[in-house]
C-alpha cells in the first residue's frame, strides 16, 4: 500500500472538514454519525479515523475552523471602518447579522455549547474585546470604563442577542442592531 503524500493527508483533511461542515449545520451534532461523515467524502471509517480520533474532534476542528473565519471577517469589518470606534461598532453589528447564517447557528450557537468546553473560546473573544475597549478609551473615543466589566457585558450581551436572532425574522436582527446602537451612542466620547 503506497503511503499518502503530505498534500494528499491536507486535501482529505480539507475535504473531511467540508463536508463534516454541511452535515453538523444540516443535521446537527446529535444526529450526525461517523458513517454521515465517510459517506460524504467516499472515505472509509478507518480513513476518517486516521485523520480524527472521534466524531467530537472532528466537530471540534469545524468549530475551531469556523470560529477563525467568524474571527477573520469581523477583523476585516473593524479594519475597513473610517476609524477603530466605527469599526469595533460594526464588528458587533456584523456578529449580530451573522447569527442568521445557517452554519452558525447551527454549529457555533447550538452545538457548541453543549458539545464544547467552550470556556477558551469565551475567554479569547472577552480579551480581544478588552484590547479593543482599552485602545477606543486611549484614543478617547469612548468614555472611560472598566474594560474588564464592559467586554464581559457586550459579550454577554451580543451572545444572548444572537441566539434571539438566530432561527427569526429579519425584524429581530434590526431591533437589535438599533438597540445596540443607542449603547454606543451613551458610550461615545463627547
Amino acid at each position: 500500500m503506497a503511503r499518502r503524500s503530505k498534500q494528499e493527508m491536507l486535501e482529505t483533511r480539507a475535504a473531511i472538514l467540508a463536508s463534516a461542515r454541511k452535515v453538523f449545520a444540516q443535521q446537527g451534532y446529535a444526529k450526525t454519525s461517523m458513517d454521515d461523515l465517510t459517506a460524504q467524502v467516499g472515505l472509509t471509517r478507518g480513513a476518517l479515523y486516521h485523520h480524527f480520533s472521534d466524531k467530537k474532534a472532528v466537530f471540534e476542528a469545524v468549530v475551531d475552523q469556523l470560529d477563525q473565519e467568524m474571527d477573520q471577517r469581523l477583523q476585516q469589518q473593524y479594519l475597513l471602518a473610517e476609524d477603530s470606534w466605527h469599526g469595533f461598532q460594526n464588528r458587533c453589528q456584523l456578529f449580530l447579522a451573522m447569527a442568521q447564517e445557517q452554519e452558525i447557528q447551527r454549529i457555533i450557537l447550538q452545538d457548541a455549547p453543549a458539545v464544547l468546553l467552550a470556556d477558551e473560546n469565551k475567554q479569547k473573544c472577552i480579551s480581544s474585546l478588552q484590547n479593543i475597549l482599552a485602545e477606543l478609551i486611549e484614543q478617547k473615543k469612548i468614555i472611560q470604563c472598566d474594560v474588564e466589566v464592559f467586554s464581559r457585558f457586550i459579550h454577554g450581551s451580543l451572545t444572548e442577542l444572537a441566539f434571539w436572532i438566530s432561527h427569526a425574522d429579519q425584524q429581530r436582527l434590526v431591533k437589535a442592531q438599533q438597540s445596540l446602537s443607542l449603547i454606543f451612542e451613551h458610550l461615545a466620547f463627547h
